[in-house]
């Protein structure tokens, strides 16, 4: 699993480490018992700090997708994806709706909206 931050995403840090471990859990990438990456190691490769890496790791505890064993680190848990798909959705849906009040404000015609989306979904999945 691959994890990369950005700088210009309006997400913290550890939320954008918690969303990507979410959709490789989502997407069979991590596979219940699978090891993570140690903090310390992770927050080296990303050259973060160790305390936003294990507040990451916490809250994915806090959510049940990792457990930390003693002395051992983190491995990912038992997990059902319908939940966690349907947890994503209620998220991305809360994201959305700031977005459209943010358009409507700015009277930004839904069509425009519209059109947008999808060129900029276009785009991201071509890669």
């Amino acid at each position: 699993m691959q994890i990369s931050i950005s700088n210009m995403s309006t997400l913290a840090i550890y939320e954008q480490i918690v969303n990507q471990v979410k959709d490789a859990i989502i997407k069979k990438e991590l596979l219940p018992g699978e090891a993570m990456p140690s903090i310390r190691n992770l927050a080296k490769d990303l050259q973060i700090s160790v305390i936003t890496t294990k507040r990451a790791y916490e809250e994915l505890e806090k959510e049940g997708l990792l457990r930390s064993v003693a002395g051992k680190g983190f491995y990912v848990c038992e997990y059902n994806t319908e939940f966690l798909k349907e947890k994503q959705a209620v998220m991305l849906e809360n994201r959305f709706a700031d977005v459209i009040r943010d358009c409507i404000k700015a009277d930004i015609p839904l069509e425009y909206i519209l059109e947008s989306i999808k060129i900029i979904y276009e785009s991201i999945k071509k890669g």
